[in-house]
């Protein structure tokens, strides 16, 4: 059994932004909890008893939430300065780590079956790299693996076809040998991809592969935060006690009688729900969310801090922290069309984003698809449609 634990936790998620402008992508809320909490849940239910955390991007987000231990496990931070990729990453714990170990990619949310699995396959083999695969998940998003009788044949990172059935789920164990192929793996276009070290490794020794099953979901675009709700509602995953089938409210919430919670349904700690309000199905509230009276909020997420007032209706809208919807807001659901980037997203379900601090005074609409940035201000009767940037003042 491996019991290190090294966790890459500091990349940014470009694709995430807005939500990613404070804070790296492993820190966005799973329902009511950052992601990265459901990682370090299952390598400890897996048997983990020491974590060495890489972290980078907004590092402190990550090293003042955790501090120096999880659960009661230890945690040892390194620094990656500049994110040059998975196995640069890996490279910055080299230090720490003098026993056989397993990696894991922070930002997606798993449980401990996956782990438990590669360390059975990785400790019935004689010190070889393995991985985890898994069937079901569009390879050309995550990157295609193809197996024989348990080895790994090729990795293909970025398929341009939909004929594979497996993916590289993120799981790894390695000796420490893997230091020394990573030092001799070439960078591309100066990064250095760990899934570039395994490729090398194929050519020159064996590669295990374990096809396992088990929770896996990653947040790729704002939205995907949606699904990663719903699975953590489905898997009853929340930290919360279960007062009724689909319904979990923290004890130090306040739920008005008249409210109605419709479930699946998560109420973090120190909430406050009016009379009238609707919350649910699919919706998590983080701590501290106030859902004002005769307010709806249906398939979201607000994140910690969130206030909406009376009269507001909210549909599949993921929030930031500190967020202030004011009297009345609307925002309609999906779909919609998405710009990321320089990409658009067509028929996505998703009413808008909403960063951090982003305060809106009300009568304000947001049109499906909307993203706004952290510190934007709408003032009252602002018609949001499309994106709004960082601490942008938008008036009637």
């Amino acid at each position: 059994m491996v019991y290190t634990a090294v966790v890459l936790a500091a990349g940014e998620g470009m694709r995430l932004r807005p939500l990613t402008r404070n804070r790296p992508k492993p820190m966005l809320p799973a329902a009511n909890r950052p992601i990265l909490e459901y990682v370090l849940d299952a390598l400890i239910e897996a048997g983990t008893e020491e974590i060495v955390m890489v972290v980078g991007y907004k590092h402190d987000r990550v090293q003042n939430h955790f501090g120096p231990t999880y659960r009661g496990v230890p945690i040892t931070y390194a620094r990656q300065e500049k994110q040059l990729g998975t196995g640069h990453a890996l490279l910055q714990a080299r230090e720490h780590v003098d026993e056989p170990m397993l990696v894991v990619n922070g930002d997606c949310l798993i449980e401990s079956t996956l782990i438990e699995d590669v360390c059975a396959t990785y400790d019935e083999g004689d010190g070889e790299p393995t991985l985890s695969v898994l069937a079901g998940p569009d390879a050309r998003q995550y990157g295609a693996v193809v197996l024989r009788d348990g080895f790994v044949e090729e990795i293909i990172e970025k398929p341009t076809t939909d004929e594979y059935r497996l993916i590289n789920a993120g799981i790894y164990a390695f000796d420490t040998d893997i230091f020394a192929a990573i030092d001799d793996t070439p960078r591309q276009e100066g990064e250095l991809a760990l899934t570039d070290t395994l490729a090398q490794e194929l050519e020159s020794g064996r590669v295990r592969g374990v096809e396992t099953g088990g929770l896996w979901v990653d947040a790729t675009y704002p939205w995907d935060l949606l699904t990663v709700a719903r699975e953590v509602l489905a898997h009853d995953l929340t930290d919360e006690p279960e007062v009724e089938d689909g319904v979990w409210i923290d004890e130090t919430a306040r739920v008005h009688e008249d409210a109605t919670l419709q479930p699946p349904v998560v109420v973090g700690p120190d909430c406050e729900v009016g009379p009238g309000a609707v919350v649910g199905p699919q919706t998590a509230l983080g701590r501290n969310v106030t859902v004002g009276a005769n307010a709806t909020v249906i398939n979201t997420v607000l994140d910690v801090d969130t206030r909406i007032d009376p009269g507001s209706t909210l549909l599949d809208t993921v929030t930031g922290q500190h967020v202030r919807f004011g009297p009345s807001t609307v925002v309609s659901g999906g779909p919609a069309d998405v710009r990321v980037g320089n990409e658009i997203f067509e028929d996505e379900r998703l009413g808008a984003v909403v960063a951090d601090r982003v305060r809106a005074d009300g009568n304000v609409s947001f049109a499906p698809g909307s993203l706004v940035g952290p510190g934007a201000h709408l003032h009252t009767g602002v018609t949001v449609d499309g994106q709004v940037r960082e601490n942008t003042e938008v008036r009637r």
